[in-house]
């Protein structure tokens, strides 16, 4: 039998819960046990409570689990990239799996704790929606040209609310849209508290803020329930580890590369230290609190991804600058086709016609009039990585120069 991984920054942390949280688990799930923090079926909130009434085959958090998982948003995540872009590696992990990842992770914490576990799975596999190709950089660059244009910001937690409450009018619950809203894991906290909203007037205040202020509103927001507490730390520790393995397989780090000396096996070890901790500083509380010691294990982890991965060259450096002129370029085109009224353009026939669609079976409309700009990032914020690449070398011929095209045999590009 192998022995358990060591991680040499945290040597200390342990892997597993303590026998007094374990007995306590047990207990709970034998007795078919719910904390009593935990968000019942009967409290979720609709803006339409007239349908989408709940049954005992699809209780209120089960439906919008359902109502994410078949909006086209839900399978274009296969399309976007995580972390790594431009490669012929099916291996690497895209924002498809990542939110799938997430509520794995999420589930597990939830189900020890004895909260709502479809109400996880809904926050966790939509948090993502309304994220860019290109991940985080193509989020930087969309955002660039539309706070230029706009003086609004753009991200992506705030547009998956818009995909869901908006764009499908799909008509999910407070308790979900907030999960995700809140989601966010650039802003790592070591105690998450829940906020006490209540209701959707207040809710879309908080909506507009982030439009308006950027991250500075997104840094402060706080999960309503404490399922979406444990989604928000949940996203971290379903990819500080992962990335580092991603990183392993695209060549860019060797598996010493790593202070804590797991390499890959780091995955491995924070999902076991991390998940156990949450666990066992959480249990029976009306709040989600992970140790001293794992918060500045998490903390240093996610530093060091950003030094040696989300910092490196090939993920964030040479490529940038002409991206972000084709995002820009990209922009202007289809602001101009708005303009002109272009029902041939792209962003008529696969995104303003479809989107009218699906909203008129609803008796509902999209009105992409009220801000073209919107609709503008609406549009790109949809698109997969190889739909932007293709609407690019379409439109402007030189991009097919910058896009490297790589076999699955050799890795030269193709011509």
């Amino acid at each position: 039998m192998s022995a358990r991984p060591v991680n040499a920054c945290a040597p200390g942390l342990p892997l597993a819960l303590s026998a007094a949280a374990c007995e306590r688990v047990a207990e709970m799930r034998a007795a078919g046990e719910a904390s009593c923090h935990a968000t019942s079926d009967e409290r979720a909130i609709r803006r339409d409570g007239t349908r989408d009434h709940a049954s005992p085959l699809r209780p209120a958090f089960v439906r919008d689990a359902e109502k994410i998982l078949h909006t086209p948003a839900y399978n274009r995540m296969g399309g976007k990239t995580q972390v790594f872009s431009f490669r012929a590696n099916d291996d690497l992990c895209r924002r498809g799996l990542h939110v799938q990842l997430v509520a794995r992770v999420a589930r597990d914490i939830g189900r020890a704790l004895g909260l709502n576990l479809d109400l996880i799975e809904a926050i966790a596999l939509g948090h993502d929606l309304g994220h860019t190709p290109f991940g985080h950089a193509g989020e930087r660059f969309l955002n660039d040209v539309y706070h230029e244009r706009t003086g609004r910001w753009f991200s992506h937690n705030v547009q998956s609310v818009r995909v869901l409450d908006v764009l499908y009018g799909r008509n999910v619950s407070l308790q979900t849209l907030d999960g995700i809203i809140c989601h966010n894991g650039e802003f790592e906290q070591q105690v998450f508290e829940t906020s006490g909203l209540r209701a959707f007037d207040a809710f879309d205040r908080v909506v507009a803020g982030c439009w308006q202020r950027g991250e500075e509103a997104i840094a402060h927001l706080r999960p309503m329930t404490l399922e979406g507490c444990v989604v928000r730390v949940s996203d971290i520790i379903a990819y500080v580890g992962k990335d580092r393995q991603d990183a392993i397989r695209a060549g860019l780090c060797a598996e010493d590369a790593f202070d804590d000396g797991l390499g890959g096996a780091y995955n491995a070890w924070a999902l076991a230290a991390f998940t156990s901790d949450v666990i066992e500083h959480s249990l029976g509380r009306d709040r989600i609190r992970m140790s001293e010691a794992a918060f500045c294990e998490l903390r240093r982890a996610k530093r060091e991804n950003y030094a040696k991965i989300y910092g490196a060259r090939e993920v964030n450096g040479d490529f940038s600058r002409p991206v972000a002129d084709l995002f820009a370029r990209l922009y202007e085109h289809e602001l101009e086709a708005l303009a002109a009224g272009d029902r041939a353009a792209a962003i008529f026939r696969h995104h303003i016609e479809p989107l009218g669609r699906h909203l008129a079976h609803y008796g509902a409309t999209y009105d992409w009039e009220a801000s073209p700009d919107q609709c503008v990032c609406d549009f790109m914020s949809a698109m997969t990585d190889e739909y932007f690449m293709a609407t690019c070398e379409a439109l402007f011929p030189e991009a097919r120069e910058l896009f490297p095209r790589r076999t699955y045999f050799d890795g030269d590009a193709r011509p």
